[in-house]
């Protein structure tokens, strides 16, 4: 006899009949209860999953089947966007009083969602350079007279990022205030984490872990809810974010450098009422990790709130995450691919569209718009990856256009061209991870020198990656679309 006979023969026929009870009951239950409130693939997703495994998918779906924060924590970020909301950051921006229809109806939209007030004079630069964009942020943490404020989803202390960090701890010796935000599970897992962490507290810079799972000191809510955001403000006058984090462009993984992966990134510089408005929304994470509110309180008192702004662009910051209560970044680029007439540029390192987002570009492409989308050839996600690959065919047979960063670089910036006069640029991708389950923020500028800059951008990463033909597409190995097709099913799982 066969050792899976011999393992049957010696179960009991009870535990035989519990266990079928028990796998009967999940499936039936998961039928009755996951399709509630879910957008239909998201139920099918983990439906497979369950029905496949049903007490080990059961398990997982109960960690990691609701988007949605402990009830203690959407609280504390009502109270914290409460306080904000009496402080009125941006009350004295400069108004816009004249917008064309479709940046009328886009900022609306983003108000409606939970987005800042829209407001003119802003400068902003375009950082591409990966290195220059850390001295760039340490050249302004070490002109800082009041104050800084540092969050990022990954920081760490190695010798890419010395400039940065030997700022901030410059700054906290000559009396600037200086708060740190790093998302636990985002940071923890790299090398030179525990540095950052050892040199702050030898510092005595006063930091925090966003999100934090730790259990046994009470923290603790789903894991993979993570704060994504990437902001650094200094002294309410000038702020950076984009899609870079602070960390070597290898991310000091083994694995990475064998492979001879090299991240590129884009970070810009601005200045402008929005600076008091990232403000604002890294005051909003302090105060859910901390409960104190340091919006406005360590800056110098403005001499005159009416004087023309550094700039002439147009400018809104639209903040995201499971604790807003919608997909805000979802539809805002939903949106702007729907009232788009001539063009519409995309560039994401994880490209998995939601089904509303690839029947808005789909629809585009029918109404006679031209679609470019920008990724990289290879990634360090896998799973993310493949599953981005499994839309390839879709796409490109929809008339969409697909160029691919060449290996071993990986493309992450993370921007959206809508014809000659909006940008969206920002921190989030183009995933269902970034539409529901990560804090986000982006930045809705409309200017076309803003725009035309990109454009530069754009033409660079052109020069530098191929179009992706359907018929190579169509030719690769058997196993690869095995493993596209199946990393798919877990693209829609919330």
């Amino acid at each position: 006899m066969d050792l899976p006979h011999l393992l049957w023969n010696a179960v009991p026929p009870w535990a035989a009949v519990v266990f079928f009870a028990v796998d009967l009951v999940i499936r039936l239950l998961a039928l009755g209860t996951i399709p509630h409130n879910r957008r239909p693939s998201a139920a099918w997703g983990w439906l497979l999953v369950i029905f496949f495994f049903p007490i080990l998918g059961g398990l997982v779906f109960l960690l990691l089947g609701r988007a949605e924060l402990p009830e203690a924590r959407k609280a504390k970020q009502r109270e914290a966007a409460r306080r904000v909301d009496a402080h009125g950051p941006g009350a004295e921006a400069k108004e816009v009083r004249e917008m064309p229809d479709w940046l009328a109806e886009t900022v609306r939209l983003n108000q409606h969602n939970g987005a800042f007030p829209v407001a003119g004079g802003h400068r902003i630069e375009v950082i591409d350079d990966y290195d220059a964009s850390l001295a760039a942020m340490a050249e302004a943490i070490r002109a800082a007279e009041h104050y800084v404020h540092f969050e990022f989803y990954i920081a760490v202390a190695d010798h890419t990022t010395e400039p940065v960090i030997a700022a901030l701890e410059e700054a906290h010796a000559r009396g600037i205030t200086v708060r740190v935000l790093v998302d636990h599970l985002g940071a923890a897992g790299y090398p030179g984490y525990k540095d950052l962490v050892r040199r702050l507290e030898a510092a005595g810079v006063d930091w925090r872990r966003m999100l934090p799972v730790r259990p046994w000191r009470g923290q603790y809510q789903r894991p993979d809810l993570r704060n994504h955001r990437k902001i650094l403000v200094v002294d309410g006058e000038v702020a950076f974010t984009g899609s870079q984090n602070v960390i070597d462009r290898s991310y000091n993984k083994k694995k990475n450098r064998k492979q001879g992966l090299q991240w590129i990134g884009m970070t810009v510089r601005l200045q402008g009422p929005a600076v008091e408005h990232l403000d604002a929304l890294f005051a909003t994470d302090w105060y859910c990790e901390t409960d104190e509110m340091v919006l406005g309180a360590d800056r110098a008192p403005v001499e005159d709130p009416h004087e023309p702004g550094p700039g002439e662009l147009v400018c809104q910051v639209l903040p995201s995450g499971p604790g807003l209560g919608q997909e805000s970044n979802l539809q805002l680029f939903n949106h702007l691919f729907a009232t788009a007439r001539e063009r519409i540029t995309v560039c994401s390192p994880y490209f998995v569209p939601e089904d509303s987002m690839y029947t808005t570009l789909r629809t585009a492409v029918g109404r006679g718009v031209a679609v470019d989308l920008y990724m990289g050839a290879t990634s360090n996600h896998a799973l993310t990856h493949h599953a981005q690959r499994s839309f390839y065919e879709q796409l490109i047979r929809d008339g969409i256009r697909i160029f691919l960063y060449q290996a071993p670089w990986v493309l992450h910036s993370k921007f959206v061209l809508i014809d000659e006069n909006a940008a969206v640029v920002g921190s989030s991708n183009m995933d269902i991870r970034s539409f529901v389950l990560d804090h986000e923020v982006n930045l809705l500028v409309s200017g076309q020198d803003f725009v035309g800059r990109l454009d530069e951008l754009v033409d660079d990463y052109r020069q530098h990656s191929h179009e992706l033909q359907l018929a190579d597409w169509l030719a690769r190995p058997w196993y690869q679309k095995y493993l596209d097709n199946t990393a798919r099913l877990t693209s829609a799982l919330q």
